[in-house]
């Protein structure tokens, strides 16, 4: 079975950062929010990661730092066999995780 390794920043607002890795199962046309969700749902429910599209219908939340250029989580695909680093926004105010603020 094919993976793709996400190295996915943790830690909140007045703590220093850390980087956790995580191997998520590949699935042909996968997203990165997607890898995010499978983390989510069978490894670590606590990862805070910004969306509504699954809730409210509404998009450009899911951004994110990928390999160091800012993206969407939900338009970037992942690649079998791959590694990945994702970091929160810069230039915003970190919340938690992937979850800077929107103001």
């Amino acid at each position: 079975m094919s993976t793709v390794k996400l190295r996915v920043t943790r830690g909140e607002a007045g703590s220093e950062p850390a980087v956790a890795s995580y191997e998520v199962p590949y699935r042909d046309g996968m997203s990165l929010l997607d890898a995010i969700f499978w983390i989510r749902e069978h490894e670590d429910p606590s990862l805070a990661v910004r969306y509504s599209c699954r809730s409210a219908n509404a998009c450009k939340e899911c951004s994110a730092i990928v390999d160091g250029k800012a993206g969407f989580l939900c338009s970037i695909r992942a690649q079998a066999g791959s590694e990945v680093r994702v970091e929160p926004l810069t230039g915003r105010p970190w919340i938690k995780d992937l979850a800077t603020s929107l103001d």
